[in-house]
């Protein structure tokens, strides 16, 4: 008996590990860290882009939307090409997590060394040089004054500004209120939701559209993929 349990466990340490799902196509991009390849939802595993409702201050120390501009400027570095995913797991949504490349190259490092993202250091340090890089440079966000997109979804009067060295003194104040602005960052993102003990969202035209103010505790959304991706749902009437 002792001997068979022996080669069972050799057998299982000797056997090759399971091989990541790998999925290929052209990319549908949700935000700057989330696309969708066919039917599969992905999220860049390392990594953190801001949210498509967060406001930033740019160099100048001026509003500006920067998730939406993250998520954009994937779209172009994205041009229509093909991507492969390695895919290695889910998260609490039911998103595939993984890596994706194009044409060789990581699309999570080239957010993050272009200053459109953020090493996700409590799950990762893949891209922490990336990070240092696109701090040094003072690319993208860095370049003013942000929030991490982790604390951003948290936020209170506590929270840590990141960005140049020139941020302006009123800065968390501005960055804090983001959420709260009446109007949406962007005019293609209408979508509005409540995320309170549940996330619910509302498209406009919905019997509960006209008639929630977007004070706090509210967000908005760039389509429904993304809201549903945030862990939100549609109202069920």
């Amino acid at each position: 008996m002792k001997r068979r349990a022996v080669a069972v466990i050799w057998a299982l340490l000797l056997s090759p590990a399971p091989a990541a799902e790998i999925v290929s196509g052209q990319p549908r991009i949700v935000d700057g860290d989330t696309v969708q390849i066919g039917q599969t939802k992905i999220r860049f595993a390392g990594i953190d882009a801001p949210e498509t409702d967060q406001v930033c201050l740019d160099a100048r120390g001026e509003r500006w939307a920067c998730g939406v501009t993250s998520r954009d400027e994937l779209v172009k570095y994205s041009a229509g090409r093909e991507w492969e995913c390695d895919l290695t797991g889910t998260d609490r949504y039911g998103r595939s997590l993984g890596k994706c490349f194009v044409e060789g190259e990581d699309v999570s490092a080239w957010m993050v060394r272009s200053g459109w993202a953020l090493s996700f250091v409590r799950y990762s340090h893949d891209y922490d040089g990336d990070e240092a890089a696109a701090r040094d440079a003072h690319a993208g966000l860095w370049s003013g004054a942000f929030i991490a997109p982790w604390d951003w979804r948290h936020r209170n009067g506590a929270t840590v500004v990141l960005g140049a060295l020139s941020v302006p003194v009123d800065a968390q104040k501005t960055l804090l209120g983001a959420v709260s602005e009446a109007e949406a960052p962007d005019p293609r993102c209408t979508i509005k939701a409540s995320i309170g003990r549940e996330c619910i969202y509302h498209l406009p035209g919905d019997r509960w559209y006209g008639k929630m103010r977007m004070d706090s505790g509210k967000r908005w959304f760039c389509s429904a993929t993304e809201a549903e991706a945030a862990g939100c749902r549609a109202p069920k009437n």
